[in-house]
């Protein structure tokens, strides 16, 4: 019985924070767009990736000098 004098008020503070947490998100813009990252996936990207620098041959392979 004692327990429950502790974990109904650790309960009642958790759902206050989340409930907090939900209205913050909502006011800062969190859910304002929902569908352009979902989609945004989905397009090519303009920009070519950088090519990998081409290794001296003395760095490909050491296992050869023994």
């Amino acid at each position: 019985m004692a327990a429950l004098y502790v974990l109904i008020p650790v309960a009642v503070v958790l759902v206050a924070l989340a409930i907090w947490v939900f209205f913050w998100a909502v006011d800062s813009g969190q859910f304002d767009d929902l569908d352009s990252p979902a989609h945004s996936i989905l397009f090519d990207d303009d920009e070519a990736l950088p090519k990998a620098e081409a290794k001296a041959p003395e760095e490909t392979d050491r296992r050869n000098d023994d």
